[in-house]
C-alpha cells in the first residue's frame, strides 16, 4: 500500500508541478512577487498532496520565531520536502541554490526572474564572492535567505558536514540566523521511491542575533541544530518505530564525508 500510494503521489506531483508551472507563465511578466505566489501555490498544493495520498503531513513549529524581514533561515536538509515546504511561511524569499537548476527548461526561468541566488559550485572563491554580494543585496531589501548548511541532502541519523558558505553570509550580510531543523529524512528519504506516512515536524528555532564572532556563530549554529533535530527524529522513532529502519539503513551506508 505504500509503494502504490507513493507511485500515485510522483505522478500527482510531477504532473501537479507542471500544471502550475505552466499555468503561472503570465506571471514571469509581472516581476519576483508575482513569481514567489505560484512559489507557493506550488508548496502548498504539494503539501496537501502528500498528505491526502501518502498520509504524510507537516507541522510547523516556532512560527513566531521566524523573521518576516532582511535574515537568513539555516536549515537542514535531508529531502526534497523542505524545497517546497519552507515557501509557504513566508511572503518573500530566496534560495541559494547550484546553478544547474537555472538550466531547466520553464523552472530556470522562475528561478532567474524571481531572483533566486544561483552559486557554481564548482568555483569556490568565486561563488562565495557571489553569494555574499547577491544575498547581502537581498537582505538589504528585506528578503528571507533560505540556505542549507550543509550545501546538500544529508540522510537523517547521518554525521553532520557543515559547508564554510553559511558562515561567511552571516558576517558579510550583519543580519540574524533563525536555524530550521527538522526530521523529514525519516519520511521522505532521499534517493528512496517510497514516502513513509507520519508527522514530519518543521521547527524554527530562536534567533541567533547578528553580529557574533565568526567560530561563535559556527558552533552555536551546529550545535542548536543538530540538537533540535535528533530531538524530532527521536519523537518520531517514540510514536512510530518502523521509522528506525530508514534511519540505521541511512546511518549506515553514509560515511561521514559524503
Amino acid at each position: 500500500m505504500i509503494y502504490l500510494r507513493s507511485l500515485l503521489f510522483n505522478i500527482a506531483f510531477y504532473v501537479g508541478t507542471a500544471i502550475i508551472a505552466i499555468g503561472g507563465l503570465p506571471t514571469l511578466f509581472f516581476g519576483r512577487r508575482a513569481i514567489l505566489k505560484v512559489a507557493r501555490a506550488w508548496g502548498w498544493t504539494s503539501l496537501w498532496l502528500l498528505d491526502r495520498i501518502c498520509g504524510v503531513k507537516v507541522e510547523f513549529r516556532g512560527r513566531d520565531n521566524l523573521l518576516h524581514q532582511g535574515c537568513i533561515v539555516a536549515a537542514k536538509h535531508q529531502s526534497a520536502l523542505e524545497t517546497f515546504a519552507l515557501v509557504t511561511q513566508v511572503e518573500d524569499f530566496t534560495y541559494i541554490l547550484k546553478r544547474e537548476l537555472l538550466f531547466i527548461p520553464l523552472f530556470g526561468q522562475y528561478l532567474k526572474l524571481s531572483n533566486q541566488i544561483a552559486i557554481d559550485r564548482k568555483s569556490r572563491s568565486a561563488a562565495l564572492r557571489d553569494l555574499v554580494q547577491q544575498a547581502g543585496a537581498a537582505i538589504a531589501e528585506g528578503r528571507v535567505i533560505f540556505i542549507f548548511p550543509e550545501g546538500t541532502r544529508r540522510p537523517a541519523g547521518a554525521p553532520p558536514l557543515y559547508k564554510s558558505g553559511v558562515n561567511h553570509l552571516y558576517a558579510a550580510a550583519k543580519a540574524p540566523c533563525v536555524p530550521a531543523a527538522l526530521n523529514s529524512g525519516l519520511f521522505w528519504p532521499r534517493r528512496t521511491f517510497l514516502r513513509q506516512p507520519g508527522t514530519c515536524v518543521v521547527e524554527f528555532l530562536p534567533v541567533i542575533p547578528a553580529g557574533l564572532p565568526h567560530g561563535e556563530f559556527s558552533k552555536v549554529l551546529q550545535e542548536r541544530l543538530e540538537k533540535a533535530t535528533n530531538r524530532l527524529i527521536d519523537e518520531a522513532l517514540a510514536k512510530d518505530s518502523r521509522l528506525a529502519a530508514n534511519l540505521e539503513k541511512n546511518a549506515a551506508a553514509t560515511p561521514a564525508g559524503d
